[in-house]
C-alpha cells in the first residue's frame, strides 16, 4: 500500500468516532412530561409553554431534535398511575414530573429512567434520593416548600383574619405529601398564635363541603389548602373557592392560582419557575450528567398574592404591612 493512501485511509479512522459522535447527537431525544393537573387548565399550559421555551434557549427543537410526549393527571391518583407506566413503557431519555403524587407513580415503575421533579414538598421523606446534596439514585428536581414554610401559612392566615382560633388542614391522603412534613412548624405557629390546627383528610370531592361546613359551624373559623396533586383539577379548584365562599371561611392556599382564581389568599413557590430549572437539569441529563449527581434544590424565593376583593367580600381589613410584603395584590 502507497504511503499516502495509508495516511489518508488512518485519517478516515481517526474521523469515525467524530462521525459518530455527531450522529449521536444528532439522533432525536424523548422526553416524557407528566403533569399533575388537567389540560384544560390555562395556568398549566403557561407553565409547559415556560418548559419548552427553556428547553429551546437551552437548544433543544421538537420536529428537530426533541420529541415530547405529554400527558396530564388532573389530579387524579389513578389516571397518574396509569400515565406513568404508559411514559415508561416509552423508554424515554429523560422525564419531567410534577408533584409528589406523579414523581412516586414514576418511582414505582422504574429505577433507570432519569426522572427530574418540580412542585415537590419532601423528596427525601417521600424517597426519592438519599439526600438533598446527592440523592444518588435516577430521580433529582426541585421542592416547592420546606417544613417551615407551614408555620408561615398559619401566621398569614391568623395575620389576614385576626379571629381565626381554629385550622382544618384540607389534604387528600392519596395524593398528597406526608402532612408530617408540615406538622411542627404548623403545630409551634398555631401554639403561639392561640389557634388550634387540625388534619381534615377529604378522599372525593363530595368531602370537601363538609370540612368547610364544619369550620364555619362556629366563629373563627379557618382552612388551609394543603400542596395536593388532588387539588390541581380545575373543577376541585373552583369548588373549593366557591365554597369557601359560600360559607365564609378564610382559606390560605398552597398556590397563587387559588388567589389569582378567587382564593383570599395563597403563599408558595413560583411553578412555572421550577419548571424552567428542571428543563436545565433535563437538557445537563441529555448531555450525559446522571441524575443522582445533581443535588436536589430547594426555593429561592416564595410569592404572596392576596385577593382584595375577596377579602372585602369577608369583611376583612388586610393590614397595610401585609399588603406592602405582597408580591400581588388582585383588586
Amino acid at each position: 500500500m502507497r504511503r499516502r493512501e495509508f495516511i489518508a485511509l488512518l485519517g478516515g479512522a481517526a474521523a469515525w468516532p467524530v462521525a459518530a459522535r455527531a450522529q449521536q447527537s444528532a439522533r432525536v431525544r424523548l422526553i416524557g412530561v407528566l403533569m399533575a393537573f388537567a389540560e384544560n387548565d390555562p395556568a398549566a399550559q403557561s407553565q409547559v409553554e415556560a418548559f419548552r421555551g427553556a428547553l429551546g434557549k437551552l437548544g433543544w427543537a421538537e420536529g428537530s431534535n426533541l420529541r415530547i410526549e405529554l400527558r396530564w393527571g388532573a389530579g387524579d391518583a389513578d389516571r397518574i398511575k396509569t400515565f406513568a407506566k404508559e411514559l415508561i413503557d416509552l423508554r424515554p431519555d429523560a422525564i419531567l414530573g410534577q408533584t409528589t403524587a406523579v414523581i412516586g407513580a414514576l418511582a414505582r415503575e422504574t429505577r433507570t429512567v432519569p426522572i427530574v421533579f418540580a412542585v415537590v414538598s419532601d423528596p427525601i421523606g417521600s424517597g426519592f434520593g438519599a439526600s438533598l446534596a446527592h440523592p444518588g439514585g435516577n430521580i433529582t428536581g426541585f421542592t416547592t416548600n420546606e417544613p417551615a414554610v407551614g408555620g408561615k401559612w398559619i401566621g398569614l392566615l391568623k395575620e389576614i383574619a385576626p379571629r381565626t382560633v381554629r385550622v382544618a388542614l384540607l389534604f387528600n391522603p392519596a395524593t398528597a405529601v406526608a402532612p408530617q412534613f408540615f406538622n411542627s412548624s404548623i403545630q409551634a405557629a398555631a401554639s403561639s398564635l392561640a389557634v388550634q390546627a387540625s388534619a381534615a383528610p377529604v378522599h372525593v370531592k363530595d368531602e370537601i363541603e363538609g370540612v368547610i361546613a364544619e369550620q364555619a359551624r362556629n366563629p373563627g373559623g379557618g382552612l388551609i389548602v394543603m400542596p395536593d396533586a388532588f387539588f390541581f383539577d380545575v373543577t376541585t379548584r373552583d369548588l373549593i373557592i366557591a365554597l369557601a365562599a359560600r360559607y365564609a371561611v378564610p382559606t390560605l392556599y398552597f398556590n397563587s392560582l387559588f388567589a389569582e382564581s378567587g382564593g383570599l389568599i395563597a403563599y408558595s413557590a413560583d411553578f412555572a419557575e421550577e419548571l424552567r430549572q428542571a428543563a436545565e437539569y433535563i437538557d445537563r441529563i441529555l448531555k450525559g450528567a446522571k441524575p443522582g449527581d445533581l443535588p436536589i434544590q430547594q426555593p429561592i424565593k416564595y410569592e404572596l398574592v392576596i385577593n382584595l376583593k375577596t377579602a372585602k367580600s369577608l369583611g376583612l381589613d388586610i393590614p397595610p404591612t401585609l399588603l406592602a410584603r405582597a408580591d400581588q395584590v388582585i383588586e
